[in-house]
């Protein structure tokens, strides 16, 4: 039993899960910052919606190694080893869901309401922010949740260039055919990924309107 993996390595997971959350949550922090945005921008400006998506779509597509590799060479201070190249291969993983998913729910809201709140003499921006948005948020949160889970899998890549997290457990593990090191980094980010859906779909569930919520299921 003390040869399990994580009496053997308590100390270092809890070093590189701690890593670990700040990759992804500075990335997600980030993404949400400009998904959201760039998501109601398509919706006011729909010639822009199949290049943004586009690009977010091709981000997507491209091997996350193939990605991390890239950075290497690109100069400082978006490029080369450690915690920067990292955040920004995560942040264009994350963009994605939280940019089609807000596009989609502010889109998806029922223009007779609309209607109704022009007739009550509200201005687009109040219309945004009294009655899309509101509406909404349990969409714009579902891509969150979805961004959330991509980050922390391909966060493990991250290792390969220097910026730390549960990766390293699997990179060493493979390196010495070490199933006990794959476990101590794989699982923890499994663990990471359970919870941070379940968090952020409570989070969801509690703020969308009751109304909608039969609707969405």
């Amino acid at each position: 039993m003390s040869d399990f993996f994580l009496f053997k390595y308590g100390w270092e997971i809890l070093s590189h899960t701690g890593e670990h959350l700040f990759l992804v949550g500075i990335s997600i922090g980030i993404a949400t910052l400009v998904g959201i945005p760039l998501g109601i921008l398509i919706t006011r400006q729909p010639k822009f919606s199949q290049p943004i998506l586009g690009i977010a779509n091709i981000m997507q597509t491209i091997p996350s190694l193939a990605l991390f590799g890239f950075l290497i060479s690109v100069p400082p201070p978006i490029g080369g080893i450690g915690d920067t190249p990292a955040i920004v291969a995560l942040t264009l993983y994350s963009l994605l869901p939280i940019i089609r998913n807000t596009y989609v729910g502010i889109n998806g809201v029922d223009p007779a309401i609309r209607e109704v709140g022009r007739g009550m003499g509200m201005t687009d921006r109040q219309l945004l922010f009294q009655v899309e948005i509101p509406l909404a948020i349990g969409v714009i949160l579902a891509g969150v949740r979805v961004a959330t889970v991509i980050a922390i899998g391909v966060a493990t890549i991250a290792a390969a260039i220097g910026a730390g997290g549960l990766g390293v457990f699997v990179f060493r593990g493979i390196a010495v055919v070490n199933n006990q090191l794959i476990l101590a980094g794989a699982v923890p980010a499994a663990v990471m990924a359970v919870l941070a859906d379940f968090a952020i779909g409570w989070l969801e569930y509690l703020l969308t309107p009751t109304g909608t919520r039969k609707k969405e299921k």
